[in-house]
């Protein structure tokens, strides 16, 4: 005779990934030329092709998870989600814990960029077999999160955040919409004279009311440019200083040293993935605030794990970039401050995928008045997906079935 628990056990049996393409309005690469995070400029009248991945995982008694990615869209990304799909099926999606540590191991020779989608759709799917959101799953306590406007790069075309006045504009610009804190993505040349001209221009634009953080993204060429810019940050009074230089922001040792020399709290392991990496890195001594990712750093049960290491050792956390995945971490996470609505400019949208029915935005213009975003609080991740958009956009499509 079956248990109750036999029964009610789903199996996956199919898993889609879908590859669809969008374009944004006003946004290029410019002389940059390389696709990726950040590298968008402000170019009116053009339409950047941005590329996304569509996640629906299925069981055999018709429950079903879906994801879509916001900044993860990149071909190795969808490499190892093929490696890692097939691994699903057959299996309890319930059993998030043991998929995660066995997704883990299939990918340890890469760096775990396709893993995230996957466990946030296992999520999805259990929480709308149940009837929960993901937020209430975890036990969260925030219905709205305090946002901060998170920049594109400086650009040296003309147009968009070209100079220091045009980031100190847009700063003011947003601490008039209600944004609690701005956030600096500087230039790729990695001028520290500029950056640091920057950041003291932009705090003396917005008075001392406004947080103030600077992410040079891992632009800036040596440790000692770091330091220059990061004693601008302390005169300036940021709230933390992000991924300085071209270590990669991977070097605890380098960074435990600027630490010693600056007053700014440094925030770094964007580029370390996953809790065991980021663990040592805050144990080393290489920053003040860990970075973490529902999308990067293996789902929402990776994100969960490396915030509740930092809450038990008394470090904040930070969750990088935006999504419903990440409003729902965020929701549930003592020991942060805000919600990153990433990356947005003077007439430049997010170029998050307009994939929505339901309202949802991480467009600035749909900021509440108390400058915050609400937590979705429906089945699931509490969104609804536009399938029909994202099957009229689709370029690939590849079907995993026992």
């Amino acid at each position: 005779m079956q248990s109750e628990e036999t029964k009610n056990m789903s199996l996956i049996d199919r898993v889609e990934i879908h590859v669809f393409e969008y374009k944004v309005k006003d946004l290029g690469l410019g002389a940059h030329a390389a696709s990726g995070v950040g590298n968008m400029i402000h170019l009116p009248s053009s339409q950047l092709t941005m590329t996304r991945h569509a996640i629906r995982i299925c069981c055999d008694d018709g429950a079903q998870g879906e994801y879509v990615t916001h900044w993860v869209g990149t071909p190795s990304t969808l490499g190892q989600m093929q490696m890692l799909a097939p691994n699903l099926l057959g299996r309890d999606p319930e059993q998030r814990e043991l998929i995660y540590d066995d997704l883990k191991r299939e990918v340890r020779a890469y760096d775990h960029m396709g893993h995230g989608a996957l466990d946030n759709a296992l999520w999805d799917l259990a929480g709308k077999k149940y009837g929960l959101s993901v937020a209430r799953m975890l036990g969260a306590f925030r219905t709205r999160l305090p946002t901060y406007a998170s920049t594109y790069h400086g650009q040296s075309e003309r147009g968009g955040l070209d100079t220091p006045e045009a980031f100190a504009d847009y700063a003011d610009a947003c601490k008039e919409a209600g944004f609690h804190g701005f956030k600096i993505h500087g230039w790729h040349d990695g001028d520290a004279r500029k950056e640091a001209t920057n950041a003291l221009g932009v705090r003396e634009r917005v008075g001392n009311e406004m947080a103030l953080m600077l992410d040079p993204a891992c632009q800036l060429r040596t440790y000692l440019d770091a330091l220059y810019v990061g004693r601008a940050c302390d005169e300036a009074g940021f709230l933390w200083y992000e991924d300085p230089y071209r270590d990669g922001g991977v070097s605890a040792i380098s960074h435990g040293r600027l630490r010693e020399k600056i007053d700014t709290p440094i925030l770094v392991s964007e580029h370390v993935r996953g809790l065991e990496e980021k663990a040592n890195f805050l144990l080393q001594g290489g920053c003040d605030m860990i970075h973490a990712d529902p999308e990067y750093d293996m789902g929402i049960t990776g994100a969960i794990k490396i915030a509740h290491f930092c809450e038990a050792l008394g470090f904040d956390i930070q969750m990088h970039a935006c999504g419903p995945a990440h409003r729902a971490v965020i929701a549930a996470t003592r020991n942060t401050h805000f919600y990153e609505m990433a990356l947005i400019g003077p007439g430049m949208p997010n170029a998050v995928p307009p994939v929505y029915l339901d309202g949802y935005s991480d467009q600035p213009e749909d900021i509440g008045d108390d400058g915050c975003v609400p937590v979705p609080d429906g089945p699931g991740l509490g969104v609804v997906y536009d399938w029909e958009f994202i099957t009229r956009n689709r370029v690939a499509e590849l079907v995993y079935k026992p």
